[in-house]
This record gives C-alpha cells, sequence and structure tokens, in this order.
C-alpha cells in the first residue's frame, strides 16, 4: 500500500508530514519512557522485520500484488508507539534506497502504516486479550483479529488518500482514481489476501513467542515490570537471516501492487501520464531501484540472477535499518542517562 511519488498533489504531502510530525515527536518521548536499554536489540529486530516483511509480495486475483506489514506484530511485543519509530524507518530506507514508496507522499505512508496499522492492532488485542496468561489462546486470536483489522483499516485510509485527489485538485491531475474506484481496489486486495498475511503471521509468531519466551510480553509495559523480561534477542535474527534469504519468492508474484505504478507502467495501462504524476515522479533517483543491483539481473535475467540482487537489497537495508534504529535506540538512552544525571 505505498503511495508513490506523483499519486498526492503537494498540498495533500504537506498535510501528511504536518499531520504525522506530532506523532513522531510523542513516539520519541514514550520509547525514551518506556524502553529500557537493554531492549534496543529488539527494537532493531522489529525495525528489520518489517522492512524484510515488506519484500515478500503476494499475488491477488485482479492481477496485482500486496504484502504484509508486520506493524501489528511490533505494536503487540514492543508498544504502539515504538513500532511507529520501527516501521517508520523501514519505510524511509525503502523510499530513499529502494524506491518503494514516495519521497513526498512520505508523511501518509507512514501514517498509514505506521500508526493506523500499529495502534488499530495494539487496542484489538488488548481489547481480546485483557489481563489474560502470557499463555492464554486469546494472545494469538488477539494478534490474528488485530493484524486483519488493522492492515485493512490501514488500506483503507491508503484507498481514501488515492480517492480524494480529483476532488481536490479539480480533476485527473495526480492519481486520476475517484474514491468508488480506489476504495474498493485497495480493500479488495487486502480484505482477501494481504490481510490473512498480516493475521496469520502475526498469530504465528505471537504462539512461538508463547511456547519460546513469554516474557516478551512484557516488553511493551512499564520499565519496573520490563526488569522480568529475559535478555539474549540474538537469536532472533536467525528469524531475519532465513528471511532474507527466501526474500526473492516475493520475486515470483506477477504484477504491480494496486496504486505503486511507475510513471511509464501507467502510460502503458491508460495511454497517458496525469500532468501533476509526470512532475513529481521523478523527483527521487534511488540507488537500488526496486531491489535490485545495478548491471545485476533485469527482465531478460534468469531469476537467480534477480533472486540474487534481491537478496544483497534486503541485506544492504536490514544493515542501514539496524544501524540506524541502534542509533536512534542510543540516543535516546543518553538523553535518559543525562536527564537522571
Amino acid at each position: 500500500m505505498h503511495i508513490p511519488d506523483g499519486y498526492l498533489g503537494p498540498a495533500t504531502c504537506v498535510v501528511g508530514y504536518v499531520v504525522m510530525l506530532p506523532f513522531w515527536a510523542t513516539a520519541v518521548k514514550k520509547v525514551k519512557e518506556t524502553l529500557q536499554t537493554r531492549l534496543i536489540p529488539l527494537m532493531v529486530i522489529g525495525a528489520a522485520f518489517s522492512f524484510v516483511l515488506m519484500m515478500f509480495n503476494v499475488p491477488i486475483p485482479d492481477g496485482t500484488t500486496a504484502h504484509a506489514v508486520g506493524g501489528s506484530l511490533l505494536a503487540i511485543i514492543l508498544g504502539p508507539w515504538a513500532a511507529t519509530i520501527c516501521v517508520t524507518i523501514a519505510l524511509a530506507i525503502q523510499a530513499l534506497l529502494f524506491g518503494d514508496g514516495g519521497i513526498t507522499a512520505f508523511g501518509f505512508n507512514c501514517f498509514n502504516m505506521a500508526v493506523v496499522l500499529p495502534f488499530t492492532a495494539y487496542f484489538i488485542y488488548r481489547l481480546i486479550t485483557g489481563d489474560s496468561e502470557a499463555t492464554s489462546y486469546r494472545r494469538w486470536l488477539g494478534g490474528l483479529a488485530g493484524g486483519y483489522i488493522g492492515l485493512n483499516l490501514a488500506a483503507l485510509c491508503a484507498g481514501i488518500e488515492f480517492g480524494l485527489q480529483p476532488a481536490i485538485y479539480g480533476g485527473p491531475v495526480y492519481c486520476p482514481y475517484t474514491l468508488s474506484q480506489a476504495v474498493p481496489a485497495m480493500l479488495f486486495a487486502h480484505l482477501t489476501i494481504a490481510g490473512p498475511v498480516e493475521a496469520i503471521v502475526t498469530a504465528l509468531v505471537v504462539r512461538y513467542f508463547q511456547a519460546s519466551d513469554p516474557s516478551l510480553f512484557l516488553v511493551g509495559a512499564s520499565s519496573k515490570v520490563q526488569a522480568t523480561v529475559k535478555a539474549g534477542f540474538n537469536k532472533l535474527w536467525y528469524v531475519i537471516i532465513a528471511l532474507i534469504v527466501l526474500s526473492p519468492i516475493g520475486l515470483l508474484a506477477q504484477g504491480t501492487a494496486w496504486g505503486e505504478w511507475g510513471a511509464d507502467e501507467f502510460n502503458g495501462m491508460i495511454g497517458l501520464i496525469p500532468q501533476g504524476m509526470a512532475k513529481l515522479a521523478d523527483i527521487w533517483h534511488s540507488l537500488l531501484p526496486d531491489y535490485s543491483v545495478p548491471g545485476l539481473g533485469g527482465e531478460s535475467a534468469p531469476f537467480w540472477q534477480n533472486a540474487f540482487g534481491y537478496i544483497v537489497s534486503a541485506a544492504v537495508g536490514i544493515a542501514i535499518i539496524a544501524g540506524l534504529t541502534y542509533l536512534f535506540s542510543r540516543l535516546i538512552a543518553a538523553r535518559e542517562a543525562t536527564d537522571k544525571n
């Protein structure tokens, strides 16, 4: 559900950033108050997990693709404010390094996937789980429901943002699809495929944590409660490494996600490029466009070359995300230590 450059007009993009500013500021404050320094590695893993999960495209019956985000799981384990930071960092690297999602539309992409998704999933999860034990079936059931509803509500927001553009700008200057076209298209992909994937991934990982380390469900709690949480999150990196190796599976899905077509693709579909879209579509040139390595792979190249480029891109992206998340977390920890002194 990434919104690319050119699909939202300038005024809309400004609104997206303005809307997100208080969320980012509050997230930093909340994480500083609740997340202990020794739990920083889990936050790094969370951002990396969200990034690589979004590389797994799944086919939609209408010929497009979609993907899960992982924001629901991060909200359940880390809390919704920490999830906001993790998904924001993942989206920033996707946009800047790989051209996945727009720079101009970054504010609304974050609002949809780093705010609407994790907060919706978290509150539904809490509503279902209540004060149940960490090993209760209500935990994975809450993750299942929260993941499904959270992702679909985020998709609904994206559909509305797409569909409002013709009304705001007096015609198909940017995104040409109306609300009656954009909203059903976005919801179809996520109600049928992407939503169930987000729900199942969330429920399965929650169930795994219930069996292996139920104390992880206390990470998003108060600092005093967090003191009981076990250290040693390094084993979770094996999961990230496995996802990197398996990431080329995302290349098998044919088609582009609805609303994420490049200007050339859009021109081939309807025979023209809206004037505003043409001006903004190439505003940013990424270093590794579409998770590819320059000189390696391409449409006519064998699958293994494209797969190798995909794996390299995943590894590079996760390395940068891990570094940025760790740096951000350490800065918060350093500021916290300064305030105490």
